[in-house]
């Protein structure tokens, strides 16, 4: 059987009570009869970014990448050329097995969040990689796999993000899975290793062989692009080809087939929409992080009155696919915005309103489910855990915006 595309609001996953979010374990045991999420559903997506996982990032995880013995390497792609092959597809390994568990999923689950978007690299798919000059770990796939599987079987809305493109879409990066000097990516023999990713992993979806992936309802083409003529012209309508077409392959009909996600105008990468022949299930994917807006609140009652008033636009469905309740980089550790206990109550609030706002679009994945930094700021589980964001999600509309309102 294929896979359908679906999302959480689509198909009544969630029943909507009072502070609640209650399980639907006859929707959780029939992904495949999902209705199709053309229109605008009427549940959110409420999810976490499980970063760091097949993308390590050293400024989030950086006792992690120290026992992988990574050291002072900038990027995936480094530290492998360190170690060497054999040396870092055993610590990989190890990563892999622990960074995000079953019992992670499961406490998700239980904390009502619905959706995971999952951040990859090109070389996931090791058919892909260029050995004499590129370095990898390998042996990722069996764990994505694995961790999809965990996430079907809880019932979870799969994304999955083309994260570390070909060649680098941004330099300097260790998103990116390497620190490239210039983004290599905005070429024609890149773009093809990427369709050759995107239909790869459409297979895997829909043909029958990994039941796995039936929670997969939507593919990422990249992430955060920089601006290039090609991007829009070339990239975005040829990737939209290469999974149609592996759609069509499998004779997937047109109100299963996945969503495809690109960021939307507002990032600054151009118009998605321009060169595409076909918008009907396309999505889009805007990263909402207020500390890094270019004249960023100072006070605990800016940021509320940013985030209550915060209205998005741009193109629909849009999904925030990353945001923080880290406040600007100069300012994150004065008294009243310090990671302390005495400002968990707005950090509840500031968390509250911005789930709020973005719940106005079609909802939100928080960067990121677990760190290594100790500042529940970025940290899902740790604010969890803490107090600080409440273990039913929709506890956010507790807070009231009203008065926050410019």
């Amino acid at each position: 059987m294929a896979a359908n595309a679906w999302l959480p609001k689509d198909t009544g996953y969630f029943s909507k009570k009072a502070n609640s979010n209650t399980y639907n374990d006859t929707i959780v045991n029939n992904h495949r009869t999902f209705k199709n999420r053309r229109n605008i559903p009427s549940f959110e997506i409420r999810g976490v970014n499980l970063g760091s996982m097949f993308i390590v990032e050293p400024w989030m995880a950086s006792t992690e990448w120290a026992d992988m013995g990574c050291g002072s390497a900038l990027s995936e792609f480094d530290c492998v050329s360190a170690l060497g092959q054999a040396q870092a597809n055993s610590v990989w390994a190890t990563h892999w097995s622990s960074w995000i568990t079953q019992a992670d999923i499961q406490e998700m689950r239980s904390y009502g969040l619905n959706t995971i978007r999952i951040p990859v690299g090109y070389w996931i798919f090791e058919d892909l990689v260029y050995t004499d000059s590129e370095h990898f770990p390998q042996g990722g796939l069996a764990y994505l796999e694995q961790l999809c599987g965990w996430a079907t079987n809880a019932g979870m809305y799969i994304i999955i993000d083309l994260h570390g493109a070909p060649g680098a879409q941004v330099a300097q990066q260790p998103f990116t899975g390497q620190y490239t000097p210039t983004a290599g990516f905005y070429v024609d023999y890149q773009y093809q290793r990427a369709y050759w990713f995107l239909g790869n992993m459409t297979e895997l979806i829909f043909n029958g062989q990994h039941p796995a992936y039936a929670g997969v309802g939507m593919l990422e083409i990249v992430n955060e692009p920089i601006p290039n003529d090609s991007l829009i012209s070339a990239y975005y309508p040829n990737a939209l080809a290469a999974i149609r077409a592996v759609e069509a392959q499998y004779n997937v009909p047109a109100a299963q087939q996945l969503s495809i996600q690109m960021m939307d105008a507002r990032w600054g990468a151009g118009n998605p929409n321009a060169a595409l022949p076909d918008l009907t299930l396309a999505a889009y994917d805007d990263h909402r992080y207020v500390k890094y807006e270019a004249a960023p609140p100072t006070t605990q009652a800016g940021y509320l009155q940013t985030s209550c008033a915060d209205q998005l636009g741009g193109n629909r469905p849009l999904v925030v696919g990353e945001w923080s309740i880290s406040p600007a980089t100069a300012n994150q550790n004065d008294p009243d915005l310090a990671n302390s206990a005495a400002n968990v109550p707005f950090y509840t609030a500031w968390w509250s309103a911005q789930v709020q706002a973005y719940e106005m679009q079609d909802g939100w994945v928080f960067w990121s489910w677990k760190t290594d930094l100790d500042d529940y700021r970025w940290d899902y589980q740790l604010a969890v855990r803490t107090g600080v964001i409440p273990a039913d999600v929709q506890d956010a509309y507790s807070f009231d915006c009203g008065p926050y309102r410019r």
